[in-house]
This record gives C-alpha cells, structure tokens and sequence, in this order.
C-alpha cells in the first residue's frame, strides 16, 4: 500500500465506523465548549460532564462565572484535577471575554491561545467543534495511532498534527479528529490493547509497533 492508498483506507474505515459522530464534551455554545475543553486536560471527558452539569447551572456564561470566586469555582471543578490552575484560568479568561469580547468566545486561533490556561489543543478543539473553521487538535489518542498506523514519527505533538494536516484532506479534519479519538478509545487503546480487533493498524499498521505486540503476546 502506499501512503495515498493507507490514508484513504483509514478514511474510509473510520466513515464506515463513525457515519454520525457525536462531540464527546456536553456544551450548548462556544464559552460552555471552552470551559469543558479546558476542563478536560489531563482528565478524562466522561469526568468533566460530571462536573460541568453543576457549574453551567451556577454559571453558563463569563458574567456569572466572574461573580464566583476562584475559590467557588475551584470547589466544583475539584474532581477533574489541576484545579488551582484550571479555576484561576476560567476565572481569568471570563474575565477577558467581557472586557475584550463583549462576552463572546473569539473565532481565532490568536485570540484564543492569548487567554489564560487556553493551549493551542484547547484552542483548536473550539476553533473546530464550535465555529467549524479548519483544526486538527491531537489528544493522545490521535498521538499515539498516527505513530501506530505509521504516519507519524512520534516525537512531539506538534509534529503529530502538522503530519496530520499534510495527509488527511482540510474539509474532513474536524470530523477526522474526532473519528481517530473514538476508534483510540474503542479499538486501539494504550493498555487492554487486541490487534485483532483494530482493523486499521493490523492493514496499515507500523512494523516495528506489530512485531512489539508479537512479541508481548508470546510471553
């Protein structure tokens, strides 16, 4: 296969896998969307809407969450970890958004990745799930199957996502990502790993990353 034919491969399976794909993070609009997606690092989605039920009911946009201390917020978002930090960046992002945005969530890369606790992932998950303007934003599950399926070489992130862009067509990007996250989850996770039941990687896998699983199997 060449890398053309492995890339319309992987294409084609997640589509016939993921016609429909929902978003994994509860939100009604752009500033829900933001908190959850900043939320969410380092802790799992299935956590975050567990907890975001609570704080939206209190505060679902940035003038009500300003109203609530650092500390408040700090209290509800607890569970999800990271939560010094992550509740002085809501608290400061809020803040922003009504003295620069009118309370609006800005549509641009720039302007995001200027708020406080808002990384370029984070950025690029809004940019795409709520304003549909083009991002590829790598979880370590796009991480780690862009190196199994050998289209990556793994060293960084940002290497990740740049071999991403060039491979995959810019008018599937935002539904792409979220295709390879589910398929990570459901079929070729980090640990409980069966090859046998990941299609993708057992078609067009690496060598070396099979040979690996070989071998761990055989012990």
């Amino acid at each position: 296969m060449t890398k053309k034919e492995k890339v319309q491969f992987i294409i084609d399976t997640l589509e016939n896998i993921y016609p429909e794909i929902p978003i994994p993070l509860d939100h009604k609009d752009p500033y829900t969307l933001l908190i959850a997606v900043l939320l969410s690092a380092q802790s799992t989605d299935v956590k975050v809407n567990q907890i975001t039920p609570e704080l939206f009911r209190i505060a679902d946009n940035p003038y009500k969450m300003v109203q609530l201390s650092v500390e408040e917020i700090r209290d509800i978002i607890k569970p999800v970890g990271l939560s010094p930090m992550k509740s002085k960046g809501i608290h400061g992002l809020s803040q922003i958004l009504i003295e620069k945005y009118n309370g609006e969530v800005p549509a641009s890369f720039e302007a995001l990745e200027e708020l406080p606790a808002v990384g370029h992932k984070t950025a690029s998950v809004v940019m795409a799930q709520a304003f549909n303007i083009p991002a590829f934003p790598v979880d370590t599950h796009i991480h780690r199957l862009m190196y199994r399926w050998n289209l990556s070489n793994g060293k960084s992130v940002a290497q990740t996502e740049k071999d991403a862009k060039r491979l995959f067509p810019k008018d599937l990007w935002n539904k792409l990502h979220l295709q390879i996250i589910w398929y990570g989850r459901q079929y070729s996770p980090a640990r409980g790993w069966d090859l046998e039941k990941d299609v993708i990687t057992k078609t067009v896998g690496r060598k070396t990353v099979i040979q690996e699983y070989d071998k761990k199997k055989k012990k």
